[in-house]
């Protein structure tokens, strides 16, 4: 079945010519008009062993060989290899559950259940096995792209259709006979299927590069968290830098128990304190301008992932003296959740201005002893929840906090630490940015480019 379908707001511009020039949507037969038809007019041939198994089989799964996809490890775009319960199968296993279906470069995977929806393309044709809760579209060439039906099928657009074909409670699933009914809609030519598919190809592919940078960075964060701070038991960290390296060797290394380059435990107490919220009625929210008046929802916002740059709510002077708040102007300090829930994300954010904050949440408050930007990171070490009082809602009390034992090295090598980590969080910063761009831009080309 074949309806003309209106084109999209946004084309390639051959093809935008093109159908005007072929008289637009004046021309009930115009060839460069869209299409709205079933999903299997465009499918040759669909490979489905949902209820194989290697013990139907007679046979075992093996240590290496033939990959298994299945809905664990067939992800929104891409397959992901790296997961822990992969399954494989020898040379006469795959001859026994492939002969005749082999799934070949860019045939297009969909999950049915758990998760519903997901589509790749298989990478190569190196040879995989199809399994669980997975399915496989062999297009046909004349009618249409496998990139453009793998790109279509992930859309917004299909994806609420899926819903309203699939079946089930929580773990939601879709049968192949109601995939029948899902209706596509495809732009006649596959010269522009094509062309639309390898733009959103090239997409993801800077998406996957992005994502890689962002995620090797986080990991070089974590990596040097454990290194440049001392493990328990330990006077200096791993890794230091190297001028404070050689000053502390200089002066005796471990055997100076009064070595000045030596890092000095303490507790936070003894170099700081903290410092509780207090209560902000209903009836006093909602200000525009003013101090800012952080709740720990503050942390959401977008900006707020290091520091707290914007809050939802702000009190004015006159608020200030009628209700005889103090601000805590001792800053930069360090907040973070101090009851409930929240305080199980273990999330901590410097501010760097004069504020005030409800009574769920704490703040630490650094003396002369620290440089700011160190005080930040080394609380980003620091396992918060361990230290909360137990009961039906955690919390913690301020000698909960001030009780904790770290070590600090002296102020300027703080200072040093301190600016590693400050350009190592802007790393990340440009680059979850970029990558959200990049998602955005995605998001917003699947509503535009396709009917």
């Amino acid at each position: 079945m074949t309806e003309r379908q209106k084109v999209p707001q946004i084309r390639f511009d051959e093809f935008k010519k093109l159908y005007v020039k072929n008289g637009g949507n004046s021309n009930p037969e115009n060839p460069y008009a869209w299409e709205k038809r079933r999903l299997f007019d465009y499918v040759e041939k669909t490979v489905d062993f949902r209820g194989r198994t290697p013990k139907k089989l007679g046979m075992e799964w093996s240590d290496s060989g033939y990959l298994a996809l299945s809905a664990l490890n067939v992800k929104n775009g891409y397959i992901d290899f790296d997961i822990a319960d992969k399954h494989f199968g020898n040379e006469e296993l795959y001859q026994k559950w492939m002969s005749g279906s082999e799934l070949k470069k860019g045939d297009v995977l969909f999950t049915t259940e758990a998760p519903m929806g997901n589509v790749a393309q298989v990478p190569d044709s190196q040879g995989y096995i199809l399994s669980q809760r997975t399915i496989a579209f062999k297009t046909n060439p004349e009618k249409a792209s496998d990139k453009f039906l793998a790109t279509v099928l992930r859309s917004e657009k299909i994806r609420r259709e899926l819903e309203n074909l699939s079946t089930g409670g929580t773990a939601k699933g879709v049968s192949q006979r109601n995939l029948e009914y899902l209706n596509i809609n495809v732009p006649a030519r596959v010269g522009e299927q094509d062309r639309i598919g390898c733009f959103f190809e090239n997409l993801d592919n800077l998406i996957t590069v992005n994502q890689r940078k962002y995620d090797k960075t986080i990991n070089i964060k974590k990596a040097m968290l454990e290194k440049m701070f001392p493990k328990e038991g330990a006077k200096i960290p791993e890794i230091r830098f190297d001028e404070f390296k050689k000053l502390y060797e200089k002066n005796g290394g471990g055997s100076n128990p009064e070595n000045p380059y030596a890092w000095e435990q303490c507790e936070l107490g003894e170099i700081g304190k903290t410092q509780s919220g207090i209560g902000f009625p209903d009836n006093e929210q909602g200000g525009l301008e003013g101090v800012p008046f952080f709740k720990v929802s503050d942390m959401n916002n977008a900006g707020n992932e290091h520091e707290m740059k914007t809050a939802n709510n702000y009190v004015s002077e006159e608020q200030l003296i009628r209700k005889k708040w103090k601000p805590i102007e001792t800053v930069p300090a360090v907040i973070f959740a101090k009851v409930g829930a929240a305080i199980m994300l273990n999330r901590k954010r410097i501010v760097r201005t004069p504020f005030l904050i409800d009574n769920n949440t704490m703040a630490y408050v650094f003396d002369e002893s620290w440089d700011t930007g160190f005080g930040k990171t080394l609380f980003e070490t620091i396992n918060l929840p361990r230290y909360a009082q137990s009961g039906a809602l955690p919390s913690y009390k301020a000698s909960d906090i001030e009780s904790i034992e770290v070590k600090i090295p002296r102020k300027d090598e703080q200072a040093r630490i301190g600016l590693f980590f400050a350009n190592l969080d802007h790393f990340i910063t440009l680059h979850q940015s970029e990558l959200e761009k990049l998602k955005n831009l995605k998001k917003s080309m699947l509503e535009k480019m396709f009917v």
